[in-house]
């Protein structure tokens, strides 16, 4: 390449030999200022050891010095991806102004020895600022298709209905969904193909395949199959819809014509339970899956009736007489609660009165248009609502929000954490004693036999163990993510011989109010 001269005056001469760039100082007293002032007139000059040129320029030195770089007049980036194309102008604005018609062919010409042929924008190099990048050329991107689509068959909607004068009634609730073998419980329409792009090459981008879902279900209970371009889940059995760990399962379902008493004992079941009488006084029922007691009449007297991991729906209310005992691992909803024990984990939903009852729960709701709490105690950790609490003879009537202690809660869950991985551990051991047994269990003796049954029921009670810590570790973490806004809200009529509690701090009504009692600035605002 031939040398070429890029500036020459009385003070210097600048010049270009195989890219590098020299300059010769040719006047005395010539400083690094004048230097600073040659960079910003010439973009394409790039100084390279700025501390060499120092040193040459202060030593006055006549001999050519090397400045740095003689960069092209423009250079074009493209991104990985193959999507866009860069330009940057290594120009000054006076030489783009003065020679506009060449730097647009020069950027055609730079286009197209780097075969950019789709997606060319144009530039307006008379705004463009010298150095900036700018997008000369954007393919067109692939669009994504629709993700999968899943629908799954609604559970029932624990909540009361609401009749057409708007008013809630929590005597009649669709409780359960029956299914029976074969039923449709969801379905999932698979992920769909986009639509293809194109790269500032002209190449295709391949379209983008919609994010895909899996069906959760218990495979006990449910099977997939393919109808009609969709992924149809059906159920294996007669049963009712229900969920555990977050998963859809069609749970055993336990009908029971009319009441639990003498004819069938008490009762206790692996599955949902639906009874469309009462049950008698006396009487139990302990099931892993929801129960409802349909009679109008209610329940009278009866011992136990406990989901150990379902809710409790009971029509026709409550009498207990201080005998009946009602347990839900979820949420219990009830006509009304009549001396009797009531406890839940989430929500207690009562949709008349709770008289002299004792309960605990999260969350305590009666009805808070004419629901009444009259005597008993009432412990949540949450909140309790009603519309009226004690009553004219100024009955005592214990309302308690306990709340939390996030440090505590936090320690527990800890605690139970380590526990769980120790059983956890432990159930992976007993498992591998259960398969190493079973190779041999054609030819135990008897001692053998009961070796292997011991160490079975060690495992499935190990497992069970682990199960309820897991889902008590979740349940403290819900209780922990939950906003502490911790409240006795009474609509109506709070009578005297209401004791109001809210965390340590207490108060025993000697007259007639109403309001959302909380604490505020650490007392209550009764």
């Amino acid at each position: 390449m031939q040398v070429m001269i890029i500036i020459e005056n009385d003070e210097i001469i600048l010049s270009t030999d195989n890219g590098r760039v020299f300059m010769t100082i040719k006047k005395e007293r010539y400083n690094l200022k004048k230097v600073d002032e040659l960079t910003r007139n010439h973009p394409r000059l790039k100084i390279l050891d700025f501390m060499a040129v120092k040193k040459a320029v202060e030593s006055g030195s006549h001999e050519p010095i090397e400045l740095g770089a003689w960069i092209d007049s423009m250079e074009l980036e493209i991104s990985s991806d193959k999507m866009q194309a860069f330009l940057t102008i290594y120009e000054s604005p006076k030489f783009i102004q003065d020679n506009l018609e060449n730097l647009q062919m020069n950027i055609h010409k730079l286009l197209q020895d780097n075969h950019i042929i789709f997606g060319q924008r144009s530039l307006d190099l008379m705004s463009i600022k010298t150095g900036k990048s700018y997008i000369i050329a954007e393919g067109l991107p692939p669009e994504k298709g629709a993700n999968a689509k899943i629908t799954y068959l609604q559970q029932a909607e624990k909540t009361p209905v609401i009749n057409d004068d708007g008013k809630a009634d929590y005597f009649d609730m669709n409780f359960l969904v029956e299914i029976s073998e074969g039923s449709w419980l969801g379905e999932k329409i698979p992920a769909q193909q986009g639509v293809p792009g194109k790269n500032i090459f002209g190449e295709i981008v391949p379209p983008i395949m919609g994010d895909d879902s899996l069906l959760k279900y218990d495979t006990k209970s449910a099977y997939e199959v393919e109808e009609e371009g969709k992924t149809v889940l059906r159920s294996k059995t007669k049963g009712v819809i229900g969920e555990l760990n977050g998963v859809l399962t069609v749970q055993k379902h336990l009908v029971i014509d009319g009441d639990v008493g003498l004819e069938t004992g008490n009762l206790k079941f692996d599955g949902s339970i639906q009874v469309k009488g009462t049950v008698m006084a006396g009487y139990s029922i302990i099931a892993s899956g929801d129960i409802s007691i349909d009679s109008n009449e209610g329940v009278h007297a009866a011992e136990l009736i406990k989901s150990t991991e379902g809710d409790v729906f009971i029509k026709g209310g409550i009498f207990g007489k201080g005998i009946t005992t009602i347990e839900a691992h979820q949420n219990i909803f009830v006509k009304h609660a009549n001396e009797c024990t009531l406890e839940a984990k989430d929500t207690i939903q009562i949709g008349s009165y709770s008289l002299g009852a004792t309960i605990f729960c999260d969350k305590l709701v009666v009805d808070e248009r004419k629901g009444k709490i009259i005597g008993g105690k009432a412990i949540a950790i949450n909140s309790i609502s009603t519309a009226y609490s004690g009553n004219n003879s100024e009955r005592k009537t214990e309302l308690i929000v306990q709340g939390i202690d996030r440090k505590i809660l936090t320690e527990n869950a800890k605690t139970k954490a380590q526990e769980m991985m120790k059983l956890q551990e432990e159930t992976t051991k007993l498992n591998f004693s259960l398969s190493q047994l079973n190779q041999f269990k054609s030819s135990m003796s008897v001692q053998q036999v009961a070796l292997y049954e011991q160490t079975k029921q060690k495992y499935n009670e190990t497992k069970r163990k682990v199960k309820e810590l897991d889902e008590e570790i979740q349940r403290i973490l819900k209780m922990l993510r939950q906003t502490s806004d911790y409240f006795i809200d009474i609509k109506r009529e709070a009578n005297p011989g209401t004791v109001i509690q809210i965390g340590n701090k207490s108060s025993y009504l000697t007259k007639q109010t109403k309001g959302k009692f909380k604490l505020e600035n650490g007392e209550l605002n009764v």
